[in-house]
């Protein structure tokens, strides 16, 4: 039996030479011991092919990327997961997720561990903080909100909904060290007063962004105030405040000609009050769901003259009629959303919408009792601009009809119960939900 050596019929790997050199003294043994171990050749592997090999490339390193990338990547992430995950890889990554430019926006919101010593540091830390959240925000007070105020001079957005246990004191504070300040949401402080709208109105000229939803202490005294003082407003939301009046509505008609978006939801607003706002030719978002009083003719009114108008919220008006929808399918030249929730219309009024507009996308009619199968369908067969239709508790809507517009018309979404709740479970097997099927023992 014949032997054969292992590697053998490949090609030998080339001896190794050593340089000539002249004799040397003799070395010492521990010179010897270090020739031994770092020998000029080494042992020739056991293929000789690998020889040839070149040595492997190290393994790229995320941080050899220069820093700017590397805050490119982080200014992907969430708050939570720069802090709590990013900051504790290393010491590099903990300085870079440090950087000024992640502080400058900060979403405090619903985090009950920030206290007012916290928020403080914070401010210390990162003194040109422009944006701060801190809606739901608890264990924060009035001395928290001074701090930071002071602290930050250059903050330009302030939003602190549901903060209950804030004062005036807070937002006389901002408005006492931020000058510049152009967006303040403090909906829900129960209370905040008109003391505290003067100061805002005042001091804070370059305003542009309020709201002051279910602040029920607030009145027209401070709404006037705003409105005559902040002369760059450009949205203005309110909910539910029932001390303010249509002499509000008029003061910002007058004052805030860049005004584009006004909500007055469920305010002691009227017809009187609302035809004021014809005069804003910018206006291009109106909500006036659940006012006091309002006829169609303003309405009408209000399309015809702000012919920028692209959202129109009527909802829960109970007076609105066919007519008036009519007339808006007609002069909404560039309307896209219309939301007729709870109002007095037929069938005649989605026939409208489908015959005279080419600009409508979506239409809202839940609760509208009088809607059938017949005002459904033909505003699906007529609209080339319609793609949401809610129907929403339509009663003589049939569900068999809406599946058969579903399929027949599939770039319109039709929004019922039925379809709601088909759709949610779509996307939940999307996301790699799988129901429970077994049974209980």
């Amino acid at each position: 039996m014949v032997c054969k050596r292992k590697g053998a019929g490949l090609p030998a790997c080339p001896p190794c030479k050593q340089p000539r050199s002249l004799p040397r003294e003799p070395q010492q043994p521990q010179e010897r011991e270090e020739e031994i171990r770092e020998p000029d050749c080494e042992e020739p592997p056991e293929n000789p092919g690998d020889c040839w090999r070149e040595p492997q490339p190290l393994a790229p390193d995320i941080n050899q990327l220069p820093p700017s990338i590397l805050l490119k990547i982080f200014s992907n992430l969430s708050l939570n997961e720069r802090c709590l995950s990013a900051s504790l890889v290393c010491k590099y990554w903990r300085d870079l997720c440090l950087d000024f430019q992640f502080w400058k926006q900060l979403d405090l919101s619903s985090r009950q561990q920030v206290t007012d010593e916290l928020l403080e540091k914070i401010a210390s830390r990162s003194q040109n903080i422009t944006e701060i959240n801190i809606s739901d925000c608890r264990n924060i007070s009035d001395t928290g909100v001074c701090v930071l105020a002071f602290k930050c001079p250059g903050l330009l957005r302030y939003t602190a909904y549901r903060c209950k246990q804030l004062s005036d004191t807070s937002i006389i504070a901002v408005a006492s060290q931020c000058p510049h300040l152009q967006k303040v949401h403090v909906g829900n402080q129960d209370r905040l007063t008109d003391e505290g709208l003067k100061q805002l109105g005042s001091k804070c000229r370059e305003l542009k962004d309020i709201h002051f939803g279910q602040c029920y202490k607030i009145s027209d005294e401070g709404m006037i105030i705003i409105a005559k003082g902040c002369l760059k407003l450009q949205r203005i939301y309110m909910q539910e405040n029932k001390l303010v009046t249509d002499e509000s509505v008029k003061a910002f008609a007058e004052h805030c000609p860049e005004l584009q978006y006004v909500g007055f939801m469920g305010c002691s607003v009227t017809s009187k009050g609302v035809i004021h706002l014809t005069n804003l030719r910018n206006l291009s978002s109106l909500d006036l769901r659940h006012i006091t009083e309002l006829d169609n003719e303003t309405v009408m009114e209000i399309v015809k003259r702000c012919k920028n108008l692209t959202s129109l919220n009527l909802c829960l008006n109970w007076i609105i009629n066919d007519r008036c929808v009519e007339v808006i399918a007609k002069e909404g030249q560039n309307l896209k959303e219309l939301y007729l929730v709870s109002c007095k219309i037929t069938d005649y009024a989605l026939i409208a919408i489908g015959r005279y507009s080419m600009t409508i996308e979506t239409v809202d009619v839940g609760w509208c009792k009088e809607i059938t199968d017949q005002g459904a369908t033909q505003i699906a067969q007529s609209s080339k601009s319609l793609r949401y239709l809610g129907l929403m508790r339509c009663d003589k809507v049939n569900e068999v009809t809406v599946e058969q517009l579903v399929q027949q018309y599939s770039h319109i979404t039709f929004s019922t119960v039925l379809q709601d709740c088909k759709r949610t479970l779509e996307r939940a097997y999307q996301m790699g939900w799988t129901p429970n099927m077994s049974t209980a023992s």
